[in-house]
């Protein structure tokens, strides 16, 4: 990491009084690694299991893991029925490795990671993906010090992508998503699950050839911004750079909308609100930016295994109970206040176990989605003419990208193999018959009074005091910067 931020002229900035070693004292830091400041991802709310549940269920996917292809050929509807009641967090980022197809990239691309971080970058992006870097979570202890491990590996990953895919280069609603990633995951796991967000998820959503479009009925109009008393006034833009397939998912969420809420979807029809103006940053950046962050996670593991409905089931859940109804549209009555509300949704609704019931029970599936799709492009077509952007066609979660891309049992082999009995798997009779054969071969050594010399075995976990060839030692920095509570993205 030293290496990288020599070369790529990472800010190591300190600002005084952003160490808690020197003020004496340290923020209170919840189970997800937000400190005090960040009231929004707070885990004060997120749904308490047992650890005897919780136990049990990471035993269930350390077997899933360890025979993944059997699993996901015979017994995909448990697993995704496991990643709807939730991953456990010890085996989050592994799961996703697998989910995404990520761990085969990983095995097929041998040192391709460790290729594109050495290489500089391109300055058009490292200057932009630099000034990205403390937006990112910056109440979280990982990304909170300004030049610290957290932002070094974001900035690794980031670079690394615009190098794997020049011609798309970096869009800075991936900055968010890879630096979910590596909340759960090294760098180089993080890059190749980046990439199959990008590429099988969501392709076309992070290309750098936007679209002008224009917003209907927003001409000369003008809003007011009220905050603290003080009334302001700014020109609403009529234009909005998007990307194209952004626009076609907006069109199709807001088609879907007219059958889950036809409240809601009149409202907006009759205001005239764009689907792009509310649904932009909830979709690019998988609402990691919207939500508590309990609910982050779940969210996250059911897109990673079941694909982007469950980005449409989430936007179509929170616009049905915001808007859903004439009682809750009485104060939200112009353009403005819809806004207003959809920015501000009521806790209530995002919590992790209402909204996670409510996205499991929202019969919106793949074919609904490719068909209103394929109405959408024919539309599209006859107002805009072909796409820019012809981006490769999208995968619904990870069953249909193993099914596209085959892996071998090599790909997706652990190393070191981690086999754990499951507490529920039924006693076989191999079992005592194998206990009898090694009790016998005691017993015949016992009497000949042989001396076997014991087999040399090779730890795969050296202790820290044991040199390694492999490890570089890494420096550490002292002095952090942390991000002021006050500065704010604006990115979108």
């Amino acid at each position: 990491m030293a290496k990288t931020e020599q070369a790529n002229g990472l800010n190591m900035g300190v600002r005084k009084g952003s160490d808690p070693e020197l003020n004496g004292s340290a923020e209170q830091v919840d189970k997800y690694g937000f400190t005090g400041g960040a009231q929004r991802y707070s885990g004060d709310n997120a749904e308490e299991i047992p650890i005897e549940v919780l136990r049990e269920r990471e035993a269930k996917w350390l077997e899933m893991l360890n025979s993944w292809d059997k699993w996901m050929a015979k017994k995909h509807k448990k697993v995704k029925e496991r990643c709807q009641k939730g991953i456990p967090p010890s085996l989050r980022g592994r799961a996703w490795l697998y989910l995404t197809g990520g761990k085969v990239k990983r095995e097929q691309n041998k040192r391709k990671f460790q290729e594109l971080d050495n290489q500089p970058g391109d300055p058009k992006w490292v200057d932009i993906i630099e000034r990205d870097l403390h937006r990112q979570f910056p109440f979280h202890e990982m990304f909170a010090a300004r030049g610290g491990h957290g932002q070094q590996d974001l900035f690794r990953v980031l670079k690394a992508y615009t190098l794997h895919r020049p011609e798309e280069g970096y869009c800075q609603a991936q900055a968010p998503i890879a630096a979910v990633l590596l909340m759960h995951m090294p760098a180089e796991d993080a890059f190749w699950v980046l990439v199959q967000i990008c590429e099988k998820y969501l392709p076309g959503y992070y290309s750098t050839k936007l679209v002008v479009t224009k917003l209907q009925g927003q001409d000369n109009q003008t809003i007011r911004l009220s905050k603290e008393k003080k009334t302001l006034f700014r020109p609403l833009t009529s234009t909005l750079n998007v990307q194209e397939a952004i626009q076609l998912d907006g069109e199709i969420l807001y088609a879907l909308l007219r059958r889950v809420s036809p409240v809601a979807h009149r409202h907006l029809k009759k205001h005239k609100l764009e689907p792009v103006l509310y649904m932009t940053e909830w979709f690019m950046c998988a609402f990691s930016r919207t939500l508590p962050w309990a609910s982050v996670l779940r969210v996250w593991d059911m897109f990673l295994c079941e694909g982007v409905k469950i980005l449409f089931r989430v936007g179509l859940v929170l616009l049905k109970y915001t808007l859903g109804s004439q009682e809750k549209l009485k104060s939200c009555q112009g353009l403005y206040e819809t806004m207003e509300l959809l920015r501000a949704i009521k806790t209530q609704y995002m919590q992790e176990g209402f909204l996670a019931h409510e996205i499991i029970a929202l019969t919106v599936s793949e074919k609904d989605i490719e068909k209103e799709h394929h109405a959408q492009l024919r539309r599209w077509k006859e107002t805009h003419g072909d796409l820019h952007c012809k981006s490769p066609p999208r995968m619904h979660g990870a069953k249909a990208i193993m099914k596209a891309e085959p892996p071998s049992r090599q790909d997706l082999k652990q190393m070191p193999t981690i086999i754990v009995k499951s507490p529920l798997a039924p006693k076989t009779d191999e079992e005592p018959a194998e206990a009898e054969r090694e009790s016998r071969k005691t017993e015949e050594k016992k009497q000949n009074k042989m001396i076997v010399p014991p087999e040399e075995t090779v730890n795969p976990y050296p202790s820290p005091s044991d040199p390694s060839p492999l490890l570089k030692p890494l420096t550490i920095q002292g002095s952090k910067e942390s991000l002021s509570s006050a500065e704010h993205d604006t990115y979108l």
